[in-house]
């Protein structure tokens, strides 16, 4: 379906999101902050029909889609957790290159976690779940900086390590779509306390 769009979300800030440590299944709230940069969705979104409203399990995400105020629930989809940081859950990557100077999420995975290549297969099945979704009209996921970008590289046919080419804020609305049959994005970061 070269029609629709997928609009990716990352949920609004954390306090592990504004201190850079990675948070993968920690199921921390949003800040007030955060909560303010959900809030700050709804006008934008507001009218858009979309098909499917997809998040991923954890608080930060459905809260934002919560207070983002869709006319339809959302459906809970596993595959949309961030990615999974394993001993690294928690810490900075200042402090991971303390022992591993000029380590990356995108080149070397995490260990007791995921590497890019099973996040990238994961990717692959979120593309195919919204883009089979039979109604018509765009899909809106509501998910993490890590893997909003590993699926935008997937999306984009560079992979999940292409990821790390795409500076993504909290709070902020992108948009995946097509140029006749090519993959593009059509908007991306877009912070809404501004002009969309």
């Amino acid at each position: 379906m070269t029609s629709r769009q997928l609009w990716i979300i990352r949920h609004g800030a954390t306090e592990w999101a504004l201190q850079g440590r990675h948070t993968g299944s920690t199921n921390l709230p949003l800040l007030p902050q955060g909560e303010e940069e959900a809030k700050a969705l709804a006008p934008v979104l507001k009218g858009v029909r979309f098909a499917a409203v997809l998040s991923s399990p954890l608080q930060r995400a459905m809260r934002t889609c919560a207070l983002a105020e869709l006319e339809m629930p959302a459906e809970i989809l596993p595959e949309l957790i961030e990615w999974n940081y394993g001993n690294y859950e928690g810490i900075t990557t200042a402090e991971i290159r303390q022992t591993v100077p000029e380590w990356t999420i995108w080149d070397q995975g995490c260990p007791g976690g995921e590497h890019a290549t099973a996040v990238q297969e994961r990717c692959e099945r979120i593309i195919e779940h919204a883009l089979g979704i039979s109604n018509n009209g765009d899909i809106v996921l509501f998910a993490h900086g890590h893997i909003l970008r590993a699926l935008t590289g997937t999306w984009l046919g560079l992979g999940a390590a292409a990821g790390r080419l795409f500076r993504l804020d909290t709070g902020s609305i992108c948009i995946l779509g097509f140029e006749r049959e090519q993959r593009v994005i059509t908007r991306w970061n877009a912070l809404c306390s501004g002009k969309f």
